[in-house]
């Protein structure tokens, strides 16, 4: 009988890593992503499983809650194919030598302060460098197309379709047999929010046995796009001509292209009042990149940027700040910035700078437009704090904070009810990748209104599947 354990995103969002065992079969591991926010510690531990029992490594998309775990993952033992579409492994190769940038420097950082106290060492090294992360990289690679069949072994077909989170991310279809009998089981991976900004909308899936299906946004509905673009112009104008700057703290996959199409729109209707807008993140530029290697998976909007302009995301009064010098000249500009940077959590990166040198003055306006996870700055100023500490200096919040939900690229409750609803000969719904008390909602949601049965999959719970 096959199972599923998930070894993370059980009862929580991030840390994805769900390990399938086909009976007389593989072992097919279904992401290895890291755990953010409060459960941050749980990356240092050992796996609860051997890598070198995983037979294949199926990726559904590039964020690092996806797939932050791979270069420890090889580190471990892990010596088998990888599966991802090329747009997946092109930014799954941004994202993790950042990831190794960003625990290179904050364990140098922690190094220097212990060294200060008198201490000879550290307990806690990087969960992997550079040289892991090339490794990685050195593994077998497979790039599937999106809606193409293919063997993972003679009895296991594999379907990539297009999840519409975002660029390259899929939602996983296998097909294979239990005693004789044909099965589907369908692993979510993070479906979009159908807001055709800068991807097409989420595929539709019609037949599956088995579904696990992420629950971040389990227990309410997202407003619509239209309402939050026009909250955000609404925000940057009223900014703008009160002569203050607004600070983005932007995830550099996604949330970012969307912001600069928005942009680009404002500015060529002239809603934009004169200003100069900063993409200060390295890791959002090179993203950016990326997504003009591979428009032609982008959405109608964005091919119609590139034929008119010759590029999608570039217009007037944009600038890419890479270097360090260049993000510190931001500070020069008093008035009528827009700053875009990283991280989206606000638990690291250049946004603190622009954070400390802003937060205080009540001309500001900070924009949150992804998600904040219980336990990061992001979440602590979004849920009201008065005073922050960054850099070791307590920070007055007098800035004006704003959250706009609908940009989020998660599907809301009545979009994942939507998807579920289509899907014929259902026998179980598996909810991952949500806080527990949103998938107690969106289980009840189901129960009554698709007459659908739910469960609520625990860490390291052994499911089986009849």
């Amino acid at each position: 009988m096959a199972t599923v354990v998930s070894y993370g995103a059980a009862e929580v969002v991030t840390g994805s890593c769900h390990l399938l065992s086909i009976d007389g079969g593989p072992n097919i591991m279904i992401d290895c992503g890291m755990f953010q926010g409060r459960e941050e510690e749980r990356n240092y531990g050992p796996f609860d499983f051997d890598p070198a029992d995983v037979d294949y490594l199926l990726v559904t998309h590039a964020h690092l809650d996806h797939v932050g775990r791979i270069p420890k993952l090889v580190k471990e033992g892990f010596d088998a194919p990888i599966y991802a579409t090329r747009a997946t492994a092109d930014l799954a190769e941004v994202i993790l030598y950042d990831s190794a940038k960003i625990m290179k420097e904050d364990y140098l950082t922690r190094y220097k302060k212990a060294q200060r106290k008198g201490k000879e060492a550290l307990e806690r090294e990087p969960l992997y460098d550079e040289k892991d992360v090339d490794a990685a990289f050195d593994r077998e690679w497979h790039y599937p197309e999106y809606d193409t069949p293919f063997k993972l072994t003679d009895d296991i077909e594999v379907i990539y379709h297009d999840a519409g989170h975002i660029l390259g991310s899929a939602f996983i279809e296998i097909r294979y047999r239990e005693k004789g009998e044909p099965r589907t089981i369908v692993f979510s991976g993070d479906i979009g929010n159908d807001n055709d900004m800068v991807l097409p909308n989420l595929e539709s899936c019609t037949k599956a046995d088995y579904l696990y299906v992420e629950s971040t946004y389990g227990d309410r509905d997202h407003q619509s796009a239209e309402v939050s673009i026009a909250e955000f112009k609404s925000v940057i104008i009223q900014t703008m001509k009160n002569w203050g700057n607004v600070i983005i703290p932007s995830f550099a996959v996604e949330r970012t292209q969307e912001i600069l199409c928005i942009l680009k729109e404002m500015h060529d209707r002239k809603e934009l009042p004169q200003c100069k807008i900063f993409l200060d993140s390295p890791m959002a530029t090179r993203a950016t990149d990326v997504y003009r290697q591979h428009a032609d998976l982008l959405s109608e909007k964005c091919q119609a940027f590139k034929k008119r302009d010759g590029t999608i995301f570039d217009f007037e009064d944009l600038v890419y700040t890479l270097d360090v010098e260049d993000s510190k000249k931001i500070n020069d500009v008093n008035s009528r910035a827009i700053i875009i940077a990283g991280s989206g959590m606000c638990n690291g990166g250049r946004i603190l700078h622009h954070f400390k040198n802003r937060l205080w003055n009540r001309k500001n306006a900070v924009l949150f437009v992804g998600y904040q996870a219980v336990g990061t700055l992001g979440r602590k100023i979004v849920d009201g704090a008065r005073w922050v500490k960054i850099y070791h200096e307590d920070i007055l919040i007098k800035a004006s904070i704003h959250t706009i939900n609908g940009f989020s690229a998660h599907a809301g409750q009545s979009a994942i009810i939507k998807w579920v609803s289509q899907m014929e000969d259902l026998k179980t719904v598996y909810l991952i990748h949500g806080e527990e008390d949103k998938q107690v909602v969106l289980r009840s949601v189901m129960e009554n209104a698709l007459h659908q049965k739910a469960h609520i999959v625990e860490p390291e719970e052994v499911i089986y599947l009849p």
